[in-house]
């Protein structure tokens, strides 16, 4: 009686074993690519495309030049999807803020600090930028993708800007993208020139108090710009 009951159990196991072991598979690829992904954009941040290794990004990963190339097709296409994957991860980290549900004036507080913060703690993802505007943006401008990526910042921006038209305490006929513009910019000099920066006048910009500092600075100069 107990090997009848487990036969169709056991047939079951027979039957779902594939689509495990494909589920399993697609798993395992989504993982080794979000790797790539990871020391690519090491790579690229550190010696822009021209300077860097396939070769280096595969023995970061354990995978092989030969695997890199099935996945992207190229150096060029492993450079691009490393940028929409810089700039995917930035909107990522500012869709999981709830800022819909927060007052208008902390909400444009927090995404700036939190814009700050980002570009603080991804070098990488500031010098692919970089590099890509000594590029002229030519290969970004190949996205079939970023614009569509980065669309949902102005989209942010706009609803908490309304929201604090509605109640009196923004100044009106600003522009949501400028005002992203400017989050934006204050927060890429303080990465992009830190190393000049400092140099020139001799001070610590990585230090703690520094880096608080000019955080608040920077939350300060977006809100006062934008509020009445």
């Amino acid at each position: 009686m107990n090997k009848k009951s487990e036969l169709p159990d056991q047939l079951m196991q027979a039957h779902l074993e594939p689509f495990k072991n494909t589920s399993k598979r697609a798993e395992d690829a989504q993982r080794t690519k979000a790797d790539i992904l990871k020391a690519a954009a090491h790579e690229f941040g550190e010696k822009g495309l021209a300077g860097a290794r396939v070769d280096e990004i595969a023995a970061a990963t354990r995978t092989s030049k030969r695997m890199i190339y099935y996945y992207f097709a190229s150096k060029d296409g492993l450079y691009l999807a490393t940028l929409e994957a810089v700039y995917r991860a930035v909107r990522e980290s500012e869709s999981q803020l709830n800022l819909d549900a927060m007052a208008p004036e902390t909400a444009l507080r927090c995404l700036t600090a939190v814009t700050f913060d980002h570009h603080l703690n991804n070098e990488d993802y500031i010098r692919m930028v970089m590099s890509e505007n000594i590029n002229r943006g030519r290969y970004l401008a190949k996205s079939a993708h970023v614009k569509e990526l980065n669309r949902p910042a102005i989209r942010l921006l706009t609803r908490i800007y309304e929201r604090g038209l509605k109640t009196n305490i923004f100044r009106p006929n600003l522009d949501p993208a400028d005002i992203h513009a400017s989050i934006s910019a204050l927060s890429f000099f303080n990465v992009s020139n830190q190393y000049t920066f400092g140099l020139i006048f001799q001070q610590d910009n990585r230090a703690p108090e520094y880096i608080a500092n000019r955080r608040e600075n920077v939350v300060q100069m977006v809100l006062r710009y934008v509020m009445l």
